[in-house]
């Protein structure tokens, strides 16, 4: 028997602050009387403390409890705990950081699996700027010194042939010139923080929260408000190898 996905909730930053309630109210209401489990890798090289005291914060204004899954790296990501707790998960969130630290330690570990298998079962599954920026075919990493040139960089792969750009009133929107260079063929999907691109099984692609969903391909760009369907959005990889 087919089990439905649970929605895939790609946030563009500045996660777990006011703002963000459209999206998040999904992951809050999934958890019911368990725990949101937010994944802090993208924050181990900054304050992944700092990131679950947040998020705590955040859900509890929600109406939910929220706790680490602790995957801060590749070992604790194999730990029979995690894994367990992963299995068990309602709700996950990966929280915002640095997009390369994300694959670079989560890719193919038992807990990281078995998170995706929580999913592919019903849970959702929410990942704010680095975070999002990991669920798709590649993520944008730094090229050079600049912070404004991005290169192409293999991620998890949840959603095919797309790669994010968060934070892009702010400056994701100045990344586009370098990797349009690249002449990959890629959707990107471009997100204004504390706004989200949210699939559903049922209902596709939306646009959720205060800003703009864009997609762009090529020279083409589309921009949707909250409350949108998205377009030409491919939906996410969610059958496992068994097809199940």
């Amino acid at each position: 028997m087919t089990t439905a996905p649970g929605p895939l909730i790609l946030v563009g930053g500045a996660e777990f602050l006011p703002g963000n309630e459209p999206h998040d109210e999904i992951v809050a209401e999934a958890a019911a009387d368990g725990a949101v489990l937010v994944i802090a890798t993208a924050a181990v090289r900054q304050d992944p403390d700092a990131a679950v005291r947040t998020a705590k914060r955040w859900f509890t204004r929600l109406g939910v409890d929220a706790k680490e899954l602790p995957m801060r790296g590749r070992r604790q990501a194999a730990e029979a705990e995690t894994v367990a707790a992963a299995r068990a998960g309602r709700a996950f969130y990966l929280c915002g950081g640095d997009p390369g630290l994300v694959v670079k330690l989560l890719a193919g570990t038992p807990g990281w699996d078995a998170l995706v298998e929580s999913w592919r079962r019903g849970a959702p599954l929410a990942g704010s700027s680095a975070g999002a920026m990991a669920l798709g075919d590649w993520t944008l990493i730094r090229s050079g010194l600049s912070h404004a040139r991005r290169r192409f960089a293999d991620a998890l792969g949840l959603v095919p042939r797309a790669a994010v750009v968060p934070h892009f009133e702010e400056f994701g929107e100045g990344w586009l010139p370098s990797v349009r260079r690249v002449g990959r063929n890629v959707t990107l999907i471009g997100l204004d923080t504390r706004t989200a691109a949210v699939w559903r099984p049922s209902m596709g692609w939306q646009a959720m929260g205060r800003g703009r969903a864009l997609v762009v391909e090529g020279d083409r760009r589309s921009e949707f408000g909250a409350g949108e369907k998205i377009l030409r959005l491919p939906s996410p990889r969610w059958r496992s190898a068994s097809g199940t």
